[in-house]
Order: structure tokens, then C-alpha cells, then sequence
């Protein structure tokens, strides 16, 4: 049995193939801090038979939650002589740019735990000072003196030439071999300074934090289980080892989230939707993507805490583009200092949850402003729900300020949830040059389908997807990954004048690097596809674009149908291109997959009719001025297949509703999937 689970601020997913090829999902509370406890109990509550798991697959947001709540260990850092403040330096653009007290963002490595050895390379990785050992013997004593946890090493173009990186490594363990020590090569192979030296020291930062909770897990997994294949989604939407996971964790910086956008791209290529909008609403973000003609887009340009007032840290290191607010089911509503109506990204969480759950929450939530417009019914909920009580503090909070009435307010806290989750598409599709209109929404999380319909129609958007399992859908993308590594190394080289022969080494050594690395995984060689890529730009330019380019043996045609691709692909991102100027390549890309039996989703049959699916009519609040509407409630498992159900309608399913607005027309396809679509006027 092929087993996945997903740990979300407020719910741990699980999804797994039954024997019969079907897909079954079970969802329990995340527990923090103990989160391998939640997977245990979402198993139990599953119902697996312990000897059943074959493999299981895991995303986490261990990592993401350590560096945003600065819970990792105390890291020290050690680098080239006169590169001590490169962290504090960064880079001179800020996004805020009038702001006169603008402040960089604080260094995860205070300046006394950050260190200087005399060493140097040069640009081609030659060696131009060799590595002074003493220091490295004081800075280990120093730093065990200030009881330093990990250590990260980041040495001048080490890029090119690993070897004195290498050397310190090496030299730190025997002089201590208990602590853990990670070298900015082992990390990422790509220039510039500052991104490649932040992005070690994370690591550094999150290793024992990532060691200690995957050790604690595979205890717990294997207690019970005897599970031939662990694996761990990566923020490059495939999977690793649980042991590759340890040494580099910061790889699963986005490990959960992910998973559903590559889900929606393999949903998409099922149903025959190249171009997709992916929306995943949780109970404390929501994040977003683009997919255009199939292609998940993979970026090392990737920012944490990054916003229009902050710089963020940068993590120079292969993750799904997406970008991602503080909005979801558990979202806070609040007023601020101007009394305006705020919604996150404070978040209620698990503990104490929505006022709806009863368990002490006292600030009203996306989840309770749903509640109490009837889009949610209170029924469903694991708790019993005091309507009154959910009335009474949406009353208190927010409408009373306003002087509106209750249902008012909640669908004042909808609408502002809305708003901020139509920003997030808008910073993926229009200010990205594409047409929303182009595309269809694939909604999935356990919000996703209560608000995709609503972003559609402010969007123009024609066709929304709400796919089978849609709460648990990151666990389902999972079940659908192969186990991936990324290798990209900066190699610059002008286009016009390229030796074959040399470049034709780089791209098979690092191949040939990946076969090694998933025969250590278990997976045979011809089982491994690989997929090359070149980020190219002119000469002059700062920055590149990212080129497909031929697998195998290259000829000079070849050369001439890149550069080719390079000018289109250029013009396509840009609206120009200068095809009278050389280019050059900056990085090569090789994204190696190790293909792994996964499920295939199967066409279902359903003999029911849309009366026997009607579970009930009850009134909903709707915008535009609508109010109160009696609205006809729809069981999901029993709605059948192609009949068109007409808006105002709403489907309910285990931990998701689907919100069918009036103009739109909703059906079940042949897997199962909810197609909504905007009627033509």
C-alpha cells in the first residue's frame, strides 16, 4: 500500500491507494510540537492495517515553521578572510523603497558567531591562498565556548572549486565530530555570494531540528510498520530518502505545499487542462501557482518573509514558484489601529481553532464568518457547535464597530479573505504577463473549494476543478511523485563559440552524479529520466531565462535551435528580444527523476440521481445584495455523474464545502472531479 500524509498548520492529511486501486483519505489535528504524534494518530484514525504501508511519503512544515518562528539551533558561521558581514551587507535593493528607517533584515548568524579563515580562490577556482587550519582549530574552540549547535561553511567561489571547503569540513569533525556541519557546495553550486552563503547557514540553522524530528518519525513508523520505502517531499515537487532529507533539509523548506501543485498539474494532464491556476486554501495559509502547458515552474529565486516593507532571506536552493499569504479557514479578523477590517495572517490554529470549535477560541475566523452565513453547516464539524456563541463574537468584534448586523460582518470577513486570496492569483497570472481568462482554477485544501468560485467570477475566470479528495489533495499529489534531484552549477560560457566536447563532459558528469545518487535510493538506472535545462541571457544582462535544451550528445545545430529557443523564450517573458546580440550561459540545470510505480486514478461509476443526492435546503447569505437565499444542500459522494446542478447551490463533502454562486453550473466528470463553470450571459 502507497501511503502519503501532509502536515498543515491546523490538519494532518493522509491519503492512501486501497486494493482495489481506489483513493481513501482520513484527516486528524496537527500536534505541535510534537507533529510526529499527528501522523501516527491520522494512521490509526485511517484504519491501515500495521503491516500494510509498502511505502509511505511525508510533507512537512517542520522547516518552514523553525526559521518563521526562529526556533532553530544557535549556528555559527565560518568564511573567507573579509567576508564576515557578507550576511549583514546583502544586497542593496529594497523593496521599500521611499521608507527612510527601512532596516535589512536581521541575519540568522549574530556577527560574534560569524568567523573569517585565510583562504582564497579565484574566480576560475584556482587556489591563491591555502587554507590556514590553525584558525579553524579557534574557531572551533570558540565556538564550542559559545556552545554552538551547527556550523556553516562558506568560502569564495567554492562553487567552482569545493576543495578548501572540503578541507574545513573535514577538519571540524575530527577536531569535533559531535556537531553538525554543513559546506555551501554540498548545498547549491550556484554564484552570488550573499544567497548561496544565507542559504547554507539555514541549513545549518534547521539540521538538527530536521534530524531530530525525522528520527523521532521513521521511530514512530517503524515501531509498528515494517516499511519498505521512506520517502520526503522536496520543495522541487519529487521526493527523497529520509536519510538525504537529514543532511540537506533546507531543500524541504516548502515540502508540503508543493505537493498539490504538482498534484494539479498531473490532475490537469488527466482531464485535459494544460493551463491552470492551482489554489490551495488551508486552515492558516493559502497558497497559489501557475502551470502553463503543463509545466510546473521550478525557481531558485526563492524568498522567505519577502513582502512589499521587507527584503526576506533568500534560499538559493530548486522550489515550485509559488507564492503564499497568511489566509486560510483559521484566519483571524481583527480591526486595525484605523479601525479597518483586517483578516490574518494571524491565525487561531489547531489550539485553540475557530470559535466554532468550542475550545476556547475567542476571535472570529474565516471558518466562523462561513459558519454563520450557512455556507458551512455546524453538523459536520467534530465538535458541537454553538451557533449562538460563533453569533455573539462576530457581533462583538467586528459588526457592532461597523454598525451592520452580524451576517453582515461574516460576510464582510469573507469578502476581505477573498480579496487577499485574488491578490495572490494576481501576483502569479496578470502581473506576470498572462490572462487569467486563459486558465482554469484547481482548487484543493480544505478552503479552497469554499472560495474558488467566488475568485473565479472577480477574475473572469470560465472553469473551476475541485478534484476527488480535495481536502487531503497535497497528500494525493504526493502518491503521484517520482523521487527527484535537481543539479544545477554555474558554468558560464559564451554560445558562439562553445566547446561540444567540454560542455558535453559537464552534462554527463552530473548524470552520471544522479545515477549514483538514486542507486543509493534504490532505483535501478534505467529507471531514471533526466531533463536538461540552460539559464541563458545576453551578454550584459544580469539575470537569465531558463532553456530546455537537447538530452544526449550535442551537435552544432543543436547550439543554433537553443540559441533559437533562447530568443523566443525571452521575447515571451520579456516582450523583447536582441537577436543580434551573443549569448552566454550562466547555469546548467539537469533535473533528474527516479520513476517510481504510482496510482492511477479510476473512472467511477454512480447510480443515483440528483433528488437522492439533495441531502437538504437550507438558507445561505449571499453577496450582491442577495441576503438570505434558501439554498439546496448536495451530498458529494452522491451526486451523479454529468448532471448539471444551477447555482446558488453548495456541495458538501468530509472537511470541504463546494459554493455554487448563481450563473454557475456545476458537474461531476467521470473520476469524480466537481467541474463548475460560469454560464455564458
Amino acid at each position: 500500500m502507497r501511503v502519503a500524509t501532509d502536515i498543515g498548520g491546523t490538519f494532518t492529511d493522509l491519503v492512501y491507494t486501497d486494493e482495489d486501486g481506489g483513493i481513501q483519505v482520513a484527516k486528524s489535528h496537527t500536534t505541535p510540537p510534537d507533529f510526529e504524534n499527528g501522523v501516527i494518530d491520522v494512521i490509526k484514525k485511517s484504519g491501515i492495517g500495521e503491516d500494510a504501508i509498502d511505502t509511505f511519503i511525508h510533507g512537512t512544515t517542520v522547516i518552514i515553521n523553525a526559521l518563521t518562528e526562529r526556533t532553530g539551533v544557535k549556528t555559527g558561521l565560518i568564511t573567507t578572510k573579509g567576508f564576515r558581514d557578507v550576511l549583514e551587507i546583502a544586497r542593496g535593493n529594497r523593496p521599500d523603497l521611499f521608507n527612510i528607517k527601512y532596516e535589512k533584515p536581521e541575519p540568522f548568524v549574530e556577527r560574534y558567531l560569524r568567523k573569517e579563515v585565510s583562504e582564497r580562490l579565484n574566480y576560475k577556482g584556482e587556489v591563491l591562498s591555502p587554507v590556514n587550519e590553525d584558525e579553524i582549530k579557534e574557531i572551533v574552540n570558540y565556538f564550542k565556548k559559545q556552545e554552538v549547535e551547527a556550523i556553516a561553511v562558506s568560502y569564495l567561489h567554492s562553487y567552482v572549486n569545493p576543495e578548501h571547503e572540503q578541507e574545513t569540513v573535514k577538519k571540524i569533525k575530527e577536531l569535533w565530530p559531535e556537531v553538525g556541519v554543513t559546506a555551501s557546495h554540498e548545498v547549491t553550486k550556484e554564484w552570488r555570494e550573499y544567497e548561496r552563503t544565507n542559504t547554507v547557514a539555514l541549513n545549518a540553522y534547521v539540521q538538527p531540528i530536521a534530524s531530530s524530528y525525522i528520527n523521532k518519525l521513521n521511530k514512530e513508523l517503524t515501531e509498528n510498520n515494517e516499511i519498505n520505502q521512506k520517502f520526503i517531499m522536496q520543495s522541487n515537487g519529487g521526493t527523497t530518502t529520509f536519510e538525504d532529507a537529514k543532511e540537506v533539509p533546507i531543500n524541504m523548506v516548502e515540502s508540503g505545499p508543493v505537493a498539490g501543485i504538482f498534484g494539479a498539474a498531473v490532475l490537469g494532464e488527466l482531464i485535459g487542462e494544460e493551463n491552470i491556476l492551482a489554489l490551495d486554501v488551508g486552515g492558516t495559509t493559502a497558497k497559489c501557482s501557475l502551470i502553463e502547458e503543463g509545466e510546473v515552474k521550478v525557481s531558485t529565486d526563492y524568498y522567505i518573509e519577502r513582502d512589499d516593507r521587507s527584503a526576506g532571506y533568500p534560499i538559493k536552493v530548486p522550489v515550485i514558484d509559488i507564492v503564499e499569504i497568511g489566509n486560510g479557514g483559521g484566519s483571524i479578523a481583527w480591526l486595525d489601529d484605523a479601525g479597518s477590517l483586517k483578516v490574518g495572517p494571524q491565525s487561531a490554529g489547531a489550539v485553540p481553532g475557530p470559535v466554532a470549535y468550542g475550545q476556547g477560541g475567542e476571535e472570529p475566523t474565516t471558518t466562523d464568518a462561513n459558519v454563520l452565513t450557512g455556507r458551512l453547516s455546524g453538523k459536520n464539524f467534530d465538535y458541537d457547535v454553538d451557533l449562538k456563541l460563533v453569533e455573539d463574537k462576530i457581533k462583538e468584534k467586528i459588526a457592532e464597530p461597523f454598525n451592520m448586523t452580524p451576517e453582515e460582518a461574516a460576510l464582510g470577513i469573507i469578502r476581505i479573505a477573498n480579496s487577499n486570496m485574488l491578490n495572490a492569483l494576481k501576483l502569479i497570472s496578470t502581473r506576470k504577463g498572462h490572462n487569467p481568462q486563459d486558465f482554469t482554477i484547481v482548487a484543493f485544501g480544505g478552503g479552497g473549494s469554499m472560495h474558488a468560485t467566488a475568485l473565479a467570477r472577480q477574475l473572469g475566470v470560465k472553469k473551476v476543478v475541485i478534484p476527488v479528495a480535495s481536502p487531503v489533495f497535497s497528500a494525493w499529489g504526493m502518491l503521484m511523485t517520482d523521487l527527484r534531484h535537481d543539479y544545477i552549477k554555474t558554468y558560464i560560457k559564451r554560445l558562439k563559440n562553445l566547446d561540444i566536447p567540454e560542455i558535453m563532459e559537464q552534462w554527463n558528469g552530473t548524470e552520471n552524479q544522479a545515477i549514483e545518487q538514486f542507486k543509493h535510493e534504490g532505483i535501478d538506472p534505467e529507471n531514471v529520466v533526466f531533463h536538461r535545462f540552460a539559464d541563458m541571457r545576453y551578454l550584459g544582462q544580469e539575470h537569465t531565462v531558463k532553456v530546455p535544451v537537447p538530452g544526449g550528445d550535442w551537435t552544432e545545430e543543436d547550439l543554433d535551435e537553443i540559441i533559437k529557443r533562447f530568443h523566443e523564450l525571452h521575447k515571451k517573458n520579456y516582450t523583447f528580444n536582441l537577436p543580434d546580440i551573443d549569448t552566454e550561459i550562466v547555469d546548467l540545470h539537469v533535473t533528474a527523476f527516479g520513476v517510481v510505480e504510482k496510482p492511477k486514478m479510476k473512472k467511477i461509476t454512480r447510480e443515483t440521481t440528483l433528488e437522492e443526492a439533495q441531502i437538504e435546503e437550507r438558507k445561505v447569505y449571499f453577496e450582491d445584495g442577495k441576503g438570505w437565499i434558501d439554498t439546496k444542500i448536495f451530498d458529494r459522494e452522491l451526486l451523479p455523474i454529468g448532471e448539471k446542478v444551477e447555482g446558488p447551490a453548495i456541495v458538501e463533502e468530509a472537511a470541504a464545502i463546494t459554493v455554487v454562486y448563481e450563473g454557475q453550473v456545476l458537474e461531476v466528470d467521470e473520476y469524480g472531479n466537481l467541474i463548475i463553470e460560469t454560464e455564458e450571459l
